[in-house]
């Protein structure tokens, strides 16, 4: 079964430009930074606000889908796979992909109570940017996290997150691997692995 989570939450273009010169990649990069400063601002507002769980996880659902590139990570999690999974499996699993992912963040909203996010620099890399950020919360150590902001959709998403130094998307591919390798490579037996984790009592 699989058990590890795509975690988002505490621990979420490149155009012409006129004189005077400046590289190009600045406007990528700017609206890379401000896309994390701006969901920053609005976990920690939502973590720390009033309201019930309920409406503490209806709101950090719509954060997520409009900070996140859901489709895109979930391709890349599922790697070479997706090439051979048919058009209703590709449907059916970006679908659960996304079930699980806001399950996973949702699920634990009242855990994010007094979360801070301080955010560092943005460094442009060859097909996206770099936002580093420090996360703190309540009796935990700080946690160093890079937010990984593609711009191919045209717009800032977040496409990774990189928790002290493991990237997630990388360790869910694994897990996807390993699993589907046990499973004669059969991405319907996936499919029906995410619809009970995706069903399971939270």
């Amino acid at each position: 079964m699989i058990t590890r989570r795509l975690l988002l939450g505490s621990s979420l273009v490149l155009l012409a430009l006129p004189a005077p010169m400046v590289p190009a990649w600045a406007d990528a990069t700017d609206a890379a930074r401000g896309l994390i400063v701006q969901l920053g601002k609005q976990l920690t507002d939502v973590a720390n606000g009033p309201g019930s769980a309920e409406e503490r996880r209806a709101a950090l659902d719509k954060l997520v889908d409009a900070a996140v590139d859901v489709e895109a990570v979930a391709r890349f999690c599922l790697g070479r796979f997706w090439r051979t999974a048919t058009a209703e499996q590709q449907r059916d699993y970006v679908k659960l992909f996304r079930a699980v992912l806001m399950r996973n963040i949702t699920g634990k909203a009242g855990e994010y109570k007094g979360v801070a996010m301080d955010v560092g620099k943005a460094q442009p890399r060859e097909s996206d940017v770099a936002v580093s950020s420090v996360v703190s919360r309540p009796g935990n150590a700080p946690n160093k996290v890079d937010w990984i902001v593609g711009t191919a959709s045209g717009a800032p998403r977040i496409i990774d997150v990189v928790a002290e130094g493991t990237s997630l998307r990388l360790t869910q591919r694994s897990d996807y691997s390993a699993f589907l390798a046990s499973h004669n490579n059969d991405v319907q037996a996936l499919i029906e692995a995410m619809k009970a984790q995706a069903a399971a009592p939270g």
